[in-house]
């Protein structure tokens, strides 16, 4: 009996099934040849194909390349992935959720165009002209790509033995697909992600079109030439985004399948033959993907020599591998006198630090804080409790008593003896006491402070006992006292039981915006773990053991940066301004606003066609399929019929790449974009085409008649042309009316402002004689706020950390921003304002809507009013909103990460904010990264 590689066995039950008599009926194997499948091979097609082929990828190119200088600021993501080039040519490393692969090409082709890395791309909006950056040729990278996708998607579908006109009908719904047009017209991961998936999927389809023809295709060239190639497709979509895990989830699959088959054909098969099928595929499906993951790994690490802001991290191992941040070999035994600096194993290696400065509140004592950089005021001193005695059994007062210590090994500091820490630089001991800290007011810390003067005896609340973690530390001797770098301890209080703790908790100005250091009673053994880098003594001779950090070579450097990635990703699970939930992608709920200045908007949309008629073709599918399964328990014996059987395979494909790229989101409690959704889309796009394909072409009806296949494709391609024509101002940027906007916003949830264009047409040719400016609503938290009295580049001072940022403030040429006021108002449907008795007697009853205003009021030098025409206040233009400040999801879900101690989640505001800034993500999730 032939074998099929179909999802579903033949059924064994009920009468065989007798193929019709015609010149298309199926020769029966007795292989694993698999029954109905001709020889597919692109390479081999018709010149019209290629003729159609080359057509659509011109068109592709036009709608791609069109105005691709528009806007001339940046967008969106763009402050991130653009920022990631400059750090690239500078050397200086940093900390990215994605794999280097597309950011390296952004890279190339920047400097390839000149790009010197000066422009930080540091908010949306900023302007690219001014200071010459080459960004049409950083964009056309990932426009390339997205021409690339059309002949892609067009010669997987002849592969997988789609007629002409339907792969045509395919490759046009990616040129028409408005999303992916976005994608592709900016600095974005994206458009490099999904072409590589189709490519991906291109080799994949070739390679089991050569497979199912059975024993007579296996290891012949084109054979071996699409298995190597899926392996490198594989490769090349996990160096973009780790969405390329579910690509290779999609392909091992159907790999297992394929192998299963291959295991039943006893005839034809040994197990010989079968070893060299399960070989070929694991070197090329296993070790060509992972070698060319790594390679790329390899050449962002040649690229990043330098500290940057991303080191904080990584490991002290992995930060001493740039350049200065090495440091000489030190001494490693540690003892009374030794001179140290204190580092926090944690929250990326801090310094314990204090510095001349008292805390405001609390004991008002000297501050002392976790600080990252190396600094003559991270260097403590090891005191014993007692002084040292002289040959006459006296003690030996004063600092520096240990400096000249004959018997060095009676100094050594053991696990558990008690000791004190001298600040050098200001004379204080590191100090704690029953005293809350100024942030983490919670009554499991205690203050930490430095206490007293030179000369001063000090208290008993400068007594820490050394308890040093073994499991921690490295060697039998770093277990039983101090050595630099190998053993790691905690330093607990005598006289409160409480221990050396630092966590992501920023202190304020007034503390210079460091890490808070507090003492915790029962604090989580990591946040508690120290351990010294530097170390010096008098007594030590220069032949004295020293120790440096391990190198970690390339393998150690690229698993805990995997390691590192990953804790990151997961940790992305703040709400965003444009997130949405996986279940609202198929149906286009709602999309991501990227842009918006003088009048203009850029808005990530996909063609409403495309998108529903792709969502169409999943659910047409699992229909077919929940019917075909139960017709077969009932031995319905539909299995037997050749067409039946390639349908369910053929989609059956395209749909399980659907749902391994769509479903795993579900299981993700991480911020998700509609743009996690493309890979899957392509899918999606391939199945429509396959059952349009079926439908029109392959099912004994119309198998014959070609013109219902062309005239259906033509029908499909003015729609699908004509939609996208509609909302194609939302991708590039283009002038629009306010009339044209509303007409085609079919749903609320599709939340671009049509209030953003003008009235007509004619009204943006005025627009050239005004100064364009633009500002950053701001965020209404929903109670009154005083004016704030401060210069405007000092407003939203933290957005570049904290992700997206506005465009630039808005302010007018000559004129100088002095306040801005933020309120709240409630009006009703008509525009009235509502007092507070009103609106507290409509809570509950009515739904209130959100909307931002800005509004300007401008006085002159004397501070009197000055009465500006409306027309050139709204010539400004207002830029997206900034991310962390409205339209926030609801449906995403909200963690709080740093310690599990209960107490830490709700800190303080302060340390919800060092907690985010600490966390390098792209914009466009956690409002820094991507998947």
């Amino acid at each position: 009996m032939a074998r099929s590689s179909s999802a579903k066995p033949p059924s064994t039950k009920g009468g065989s099934h007798t193929p019709p008599k015609s010149k298309n009926n199926v020769k029966q194997h007795d292989d694993y040849t698999s029954e109905g499948v001709q020889d597919n091979d692109i390479f081999l097609l018709p010149v019209s194909d290629y003729q159609v082929m080359l057509v659509l990828t011109i068109v592709g190119a036009i709608v791609r390349l069109f105005r691709i200088y528009q806007p001339t600021s940046v967008v969106f993501d763009e402050v991130h992935f653009g920022g990631f080039a400059s750090k690239y040519i500078k050397g200086k490393f940093f900390m990215d959720v994605h794999p280097p692969l597309a950011k390296l090409l952004i890279t190339l082709f920047g400097w390839l165009a000149g790009f010197n890395g000066d422009f930080d791309f540091k908010e949306i909006g900023k302007d690219y002209l001014e200071p010459g950056v080459p960004y049409v040729a950083m964009r056309l990278f990932p426009a390339i790509c997205g021409i690339f996708l059309v002949p892609t998607v067009f010669l997987t579908l002849k592969a997988a033995g789609c007629r002409t006109a339907t792969a045509a009908l395919g490759a046009a719904f990616i040129i028409f697909e408005n999303g992916l047009l976005t994608q592709a017209r900016l600095i974005l991961l994206d458009s490099p992600l999904v072409a590589a998936t189709a490519f991906t999927a291109l080799a994949f389809t070739s390679f089991t079109n050569q497979h199912e023809q059975g024993p007579s295709k296996a290891f012949d060239a084109s054979w071996w030439f699409w298995l190597v190639m899926t392996g490198l497709g594989m490769g090349i979509t996990v160096s973009i985004k780790w969405v390329g895990l579910f690509t290779i989830a999609w392909v091992g699959i159907l790999t297992l399948i394929q192998l299963w088959v291959l295991l039943g054909d006893t005839k034809t098969v040994t197990m010989r033959i079968f070893a060299k099928h399960f070989l070929a595929r694991a070197f090329c499906l296993i070790i060509i993907p992972a070698t060319f993951y790594m390679a790329m790994f390899g050449i962002h690490f040649l690229c990043l020599v330098n500290p940057g802001d991303g080191d904080g991290f990584m490991s002290s191992e992995f930060q001493a591998t740039l350049n200065n941040k090495g440091m000489q070999d030190v001494p490693v035994d540690v003892l009374f006198g030794s001179r140290v600096t204190i580092r926090h194993v944690n929250t990326q290696g801090g310094y314990l630090h204090s510095h001349p400065l008292m805390y405001p509140t609390g004991s008002q004592q000297q501050q002392v804080t976790l600080y990252p950089h190396k600094d003559d005021n991270n260097i403590f001193l090891f005191e014993n409790q007692t002084q040292p005695l002289d040959a006459n059994g006296e003690p030996i007062n004063g600092t520096h008593a240990w400096d000249n210590v004959k018997n060095i090994t009676e100094n050594y500091i053991k696990d558990g003896d008690v000791v004190r820490l001298y600040h050098l630089a200001t004379h204080r001991r590191l100090h704690s006491h029953d005293v809350r800290p100024p942030i983490t007011e919670a009554d499991w810390q205690n203050e930490v402070s430095a206490y007293g003067y030179e000369g001063f005896a000090g208290d008993a609340n400068d007594l820490f006992r050394v308890e040093i973690v073994k499991k921690q530390s490295l060697g039998p001797i770093a277990k039983e006292r101090l050595r630099t770098i190998q053993t790691k301890f905690r330093l607990v209080h005598i006289m409160t039981g409480c221990v050396l703790f630092s966590h992501k908790v920023k202190l304020p100005e007034w503390a210079s915006e460091q890490q808070e250091v507090t003492c915790a009673k029962g604090g989580t053994l990591p946040n508690s773990l120290w351990y010294i880098e530097y170390n010096a003594h008098p007594a030590l001779p220069p032949d004295t053991e020293k120790v440096n950090y391990v190198n970690p070579g390339f393998f150690g450097k690229f698993w805990e940066l995997q390691k590192v990635m990953w804790r990151t990703n997961a940790g992305l699970v703040e709400s965003h301004a444009w997130d949405s939930r996986p279940e609202s992608w198929p149906i286009l709920r709602r999309g991501i606003n990227f842009w918006g200045k003088d009048h203009r908007q850029i808005y990530l949309m996909g063609n409403p066609i495309i998108w529903y008629t792709a969502t169409l073709a999943v659910i047409i599918y699992v229909l077919f399929k929940g019917i075909a399964v139960l017709r077969w328990q009932r031995s319905c014996n539909d299995y037997s019929n050749v067409n039946f059987k390639r349908f369910d395979y053929e989609i059956g494909t395209s749909v399980l790449g659907w749902a391994l790229h769509y479903f795993p989101f579900y299981l993700m409690q991480r911020q998700l974009f509609l743009h996690h959704y493309f890979p899957a889309l392509i899918f999606a796009i391939m199945a429509f085409c396959q059952i349009y394909d079926f439908a029109t072409a392959r099912l004994a009806g119309v198998r014959g008649n070609p013109i219902v296949n062309k005239a259906g494709v033509i029908a499909l391609l003015a729609i699908s042309a004509i939609v996208f024509a509609l909302y194609s101002p939302l991708a590039y940027g283009n002038a629009w009316t306010k009339a044209e906007c509303n007409r085609v916003k079919l749903f609320n949830t599709w939340d671009w402002d049509c209030n953003t264009f003008l009235e007509s047409y004619d009204a943006y040719s005025s627009l050239g004689a005004t100064p364009s400016f633009s500002q950053t609503p701001q965020p209404v938290a929903g109670n009154k706020q005083p004016p704030v009295q401060q210069p405007p580049a000092g407003n939203n001072q933290e957005a570049p950390n904290a992700g997206i940022s506005g465009a630039p403030k808005f302010e007018p040429q000559g004129q100088r921003v002095i306040g801005r006021e933020e309120r709240v108002e409630y009006r009703d449907q008509d525009g009235n304002i509502l007092n507070e008795e009103q609106v507290k007697a409509l809570e509950g009853k009515v739904e209130f809507k959100t909307r931002y205003e800005t509004r300007t009021r401008v006085i002159d030098a004397n501070g009197n009013e000055v009465e500006v025409p409306v027309e050139e206040l709204a010539a400004a233009g207002v830029a997206p909103p900034h991310p962390d400040v409205q339209g926030a999801n609801q449906e995403t879900k909200q963690l709080v990460k740093d310690d599990p101690i209960p107490q830490e989640a709700s800190s303080s505001k302060d340390g919800e904010k060092e907690a985010e800034r600490s966390i390098p993500k792209p914009a466009s999730e956690g409002n820094e990264a991507t998947v």
